[in-house]
Order: C-alpha cells, then structure tokens, then sequence
C-alpha cells in the first residue's frame, strides 16, 4: 500500500487489505485479534459503514518486543470483550429454547415459539461491532429444542428493516418451508410442522440475496431429539460462524457462538471421566469449510445426529456450510487441552477455545 493511499485515501478498506494478506505478511500472529483489528479499522473507517474496534491506541501493537512463541501468535490480545458479549456466547453453548409446552387433545405435545428479527450491533470480537441481523437479538439466535413428533408452532416477527424468513432443516410441509413466504418488515408469519426426524439441525433466513442473510446472523441451532431420550451428557452447542467486519466478500473473524476467542478467554470447565456431547453446526459463509480439531483425544462423530448406534471415531471432523455433527467425549486425564478449527488461518483469527479438566 502506498504512503499516500495510507494518509489520505477516502477509499474503503477492502481496497487495500484482505485477512489472508496479513496472515501471509505475518501481521495477524503478530498482532493478534484484537490488536489486528484496531490496526485495520481506523478512524476515517467510521465514515465508510464498516464494522469498527472502540479502540485506536496503536501503542501496544508494534511487532518489536513481541513474544512470537506459543499463544501468543494466537492471542496477544490487549484487552477482553465485554461481559454482555462473553455471557451471549455462554447462553449460545449452554441454553436451550423448549417453547411453551402444552398438550393437544390427540395426547400430542405442542410447543410454541416466538422468533424477533432485529438489526442490532453486536461484539464480535473485543472491541470490534458488527451491524446484525439476527433472531431475538444475538448471532446465533436460540437453539429450538423439542422431541420428534412434536407438533411446532413458531411465531415469526419480523422487527427488522428487512425481508426475512425462516427455513427449518428437516421434515416439513412445501408451504412451511421458509422459502417463498418472504415476510416483510413490520408483518409476522407462523410455521407450524411436526419435529422430525430426529437429529441435529439448523435453521437460518432463506430471503434473498441467502449469502448475506445468513453471513449477517441469521441462523441457530435446530435440535430434535429421539423419542427414547439419549443418554444424559454435559451438552454444549457450539455453531461455528465468521463475521465480514469490512465488508468485502471475506471473513475478518471466526468464531463459535458469536465471539472470537470467547471459549479461549473463559475456559469450559469439565471433569475427568465426564461424558461430554457437542452439537456441532457450520453456518459459516464465504469460505467453502469449516471445522473442529479436538486435542488430547477422539471423539464418536454422529453425522447429522440421525442415527444413535453409526459412528466413527476420529478427533477432526470437517464439515460445509449446513452441515453438522453430534460429537461425544470424556478425558481420561486432567489439564488443558485446546479445541479449534483445524484451518490455522481461522483458528488464528478467533475460532479457538480451551477445555479446562479437573479431577
């Protein structure tokens, strides 16, 4: 970039840089998230739309003097996100919506939902703002939890200054399907389907253009569990996505749960010999994968949760945009063990997080 460009263009940003050059030139490891985004998103951004760092001090971020071993590649953050960003990521992995619960005169359940499209600001990384689009206000939106053959009754309001709809993977009726009932602002639609079949699922806004629906945050985890219940884990929900801060048709930050390095900064406690099940979502948009490497151990992979006895075992699993996966797991010994996408460029760019064991 030349000199001039650097003190007086009016140009956007996506203009000059792309996250792969700086990861080619070095800079992202230097840096680190934090400190890469403040150096990308100056002042004279703000004018341009784009997403930008509350933060412009430059003092801390100079590649002298910087530890280049280990974590530091990863993380040389210099300072944290904000509690509200940190406790919706935590909500996302731990939080499930049942719905208002009632029975039908058949013996049926019925559960009912009410689903908000909102444009909102969220942190996507610390320091770093995002104009949302989102369900019930954070990216992922709820994880929808009911039993198969349950009857669903979803009441959809769309609060945003936007088309939207929303489409459920799974069983369902043509006319259900979030397709074609595009629902404008201001008006409201209701789905109504039975849960089925059972497995892990998502569901995610079908109005077009689809690519910039779902990069901007409108999806979540979609879960429908067997009749015969499956055996009682710790469950976490982890919904791998990516964030386009600038603008230009390329992810900035990679994060689970809406936060780059959330699970890195606040390590998920587990004990040893305690039986663990992720449910695994890839809404990522932009790059054509995306995946989970787990450290210090395997895990039984169940493709789509649709089966309860066809597995593998593996420690890395890849998957593209809709695709996931049930994975299960216990530590045999105490520590650290770290969990991350198992493309280096995305784990360096925020999808990185730590399993702390205990006795």
């Amino acid at each position: 970039m030349s000199r001039d460009k650097q003190n007086g263009s009016d140009e956007t940003l996506s203009s000059f840089f792309s996250r792969r050059k700086f990861l080619k030139a070095g800079i992202g490891s230097a840096l680190g998230i934090a400190g890469m985004a403040t150096w990308l998103f100056p002042k004279w951004v703000r004018s341009e739309g784009i997403a930008t760092s509350n933060s412009h001090d430059h003092s801390n971020h100079g590649g002298s003097g910087m530890d280049h071993s280990g974590m530091d590649q990863v993380h040389a953050m210099n300072k944290k996100a904000s509690p509200n960003a940190y406790q919706s990521a935590q909500q996302a992995l731990t939080t499930f919506d049942y719905g208002k619960v009632s029975k039908l005169p058949d013996g049926r359940t019925l559960r009912e939902y009410t689903m908000l499209a909102q444009d909102n600001e969220i942190e996507v990384a610390p320091g770093v703002f995002y104009p949302a689009w989102t369900y019930n206000g954070t990216a992922p939106g709820p994880t929808i939890r009911a039993t198969e053959g349950d009857l669903l009754r979803i009441k959809f309001d769309n609060g945003s200054a936007h088309p939207h709809t929303i489409h459920f993977h799974g069983i369902h009726p043509g006319n259900m399907d979030g397709s074609f009932e595009i629902v404008q602002p201001g008006k409201s639609f209701t789905y109504e389907f039975t849960a089925e079949p059972f497995g892990l699922h998502l569901y995610h806004c079908h109005s077009m253009p689809l690519k910039k629906h779902i990069e901007k945050g409108l999806y979540g985890a979609f879960i429908i569990d067997p009749k015969e219940p499956r055996k009682k884990m710790k469950e976490l929900v982890m919904v791998m996505n990516a964030f386009d801060t600038d603008f230009d048709g390329e992810n900035e930050f990679y994060t689970v749960n809406g936060l780059a390095n959330a699970f890195l900064d606040h390590p998920i406690p587990l004990k040893v010999g305690e039986e663990v099940r992720i449910y695994l979502v890839n809404v990522t948009e932009f790059d054509l994968i995306n995946s989970f490497h787990l450290h210090g151990n395997m895990f039984k992979l169940y493709r789509t949760g649709t089966s309860l006895t066809h597995y593998e075992i593996t420690d890395t699993v890849m998957l593209c945009q809709g695709e996931r996966s049930v994975l299960e797991f216990s530590y045999k010994f105490p520590g650290k063990y770290m969990f991350h996408a198992h493309q280096s460029e995305f784990a360096e760019l925020g999808w990185m997080g730590l399993f702390e064991v205990t006795e």
